[in-house]
């Protein structure tokens, strides 16, 4: 039988039509973008034209995007950049983010910076109210809230949160790796200050993402060396990945709405299909169609003890889960998301993310669904 892959919130395999588009970039794009001579010329615009065709999608000017490595570390660039060269001793957050915000706040905490952790319900969102009272009661702050969550699929009221933030005069970063292929954005018209992205979680290549940044923000490079970037990350751009990633993002958001059509049906019939074989499903997160990305359904399974085994026997079946986020995948600790929520620890233990792609079948759920009824002996 072939693998039957649910994972695609960890990473989406590359669009076929993307590899076609990266392969001449890879054969034939071999210079240095930043050489004055007429290959270093042509892939510098090639640079510039996959900056402008992404800017475009998200109603920003090619000025404000700026190329990564990932998501990590365009989250670690907006949070490290505002606290240590913008002089925010304040940080909001919530403990459910992922741990590209989670860790670095954590360090800046035990360096004296004042963290605020936001409450958070049982569905992921964090509580506004108290958003609003932290930040009426302190100086200049950054908040960073991700619009969806990569383990729950839950988003937040992102226009509400940038509304309370530039109320009160603080910076607003919101890591978008889920959402930025699933939701449409126009930054040019919304207060958010820096949104992140991964090209792996649009079927494009890994190992590339980007950063944007508002205009009029000025923030230190993390990595010292060249003049790359308008001097925020130094180093020779990856050219091939830029431009793959650049087309990738075009290509989801031409066919948006049928796109997530079929992925919120593929959701949508794995729900069903769990209710309808087994007593005692709960579901992680919000699994509204309003209030979820349609990528991502947490189930818990019932049991009185933790079912520890079901995903290695998943795998050895051929199917690819996972019990949260891939960055955490060997951790004894458990997902840092699922306690965030409240989830007792036997319902924690119990739960699978099963996150879905364009690439996946109705046919590959009914196997999924025929497969966990085999392996494990829920109340039907």
């Amino acid at each position: 039988m072939k693998r039957i892959y649910l994972d695609n919130a960890a990473s989406t395999p590359m669009d076929s039509e993307v590899i076609n588009y990266m392969i001449p970039f890879l054969k034939d794009s071999y210079g240095n973008p930043s050489s004055i001579h007429d290959h270093g010329r042509k892939l510098r615009a090639i640079v510039e034209k996959s900056r402008k065709e992404i800017a475009e999608l998200l109603g920003a000017s090619p000025t404000e995007i700026f190329f990564t490595s990932g998501g990590t570390e365009a989250d670690n660039l907006a949070i490290k950049g505002v606290v240590k060269g913008m002089g925010v001793r304040n940080v909001v957050t919530s403990r459910i983010e992922h741990h590209a915000v989670t860790h670095p706040v954590e360090e800046f905490e035990k360096e004296g910076i004042n963290v605020e952790w936001l409450e958070v319900d049982s569905q992921g969102r964090p509580n506004l109210e108290q958003l609003e009272y932290v930040l009426s009661n302190q100086g200049p702050t950054l908040v960073s809230l991700m619009h969806a969550n990569n383990e729950l699929g839950t988003i937040i009221d992102i226009d509400k949160v940038a509304e309370i933030c530039e109320k009160y005069g603080s910076i607003f970063h919101s890591d978008t790796v889920q959402s930025i292929s699933n939701v449409k954005y126009n930054l040019g018209k919304s207060p958010v200050h820096f949104i992140t992205a991964a090209s792996h979680k649009f079927y494009g290549p890994k190992g590339i993402g980007f950063l944007y940044m508002k205009a009029g923000i000025q923030i230190p490079s993390l990595i010292c060396g060249g003049p790359q970037e308008r001097n925020l990350r130094a180093g020779t751009e990856n050219v091939p990945a830029i431009a793959a990633m650049a087309f990738a993002l075009k290509r989801c958001y031409a066919n948006f709405d049928e796109k997530n059509a079929k992925l919120r049906k593929l959701k949508s019939y794995m729900k069903n299909g769990l209710e309808t074989r087994f007593t005692g499903i709960k579901f992680n997160g919000d699994i509204s169609e309003e209030g979820s990305i349609p990528t991502v359904l947490n189930v818990a399974f019932p049991g009185e003890e933790a079912n520890s085994m079901l995903l290695f026997n998943l795998d050895i079946n051929g199917i690819s889960a996972s019990g949260g986020s891939a960055c955490t995948s060997g951790s004894v600790v458990g997902s840092h998301v699922l306690k965030g929520i409240g989830c007792e620890p036997i319902r924690a233990a119990n739960s699978i993310r099963f996150s879905f792609g364009v690439q996946n079948t109705l046919e590959e759920i009914d196997q999924t669904l025929e497969k966990l009824t085999s392996l494990i002996k829920l109340p039907v």
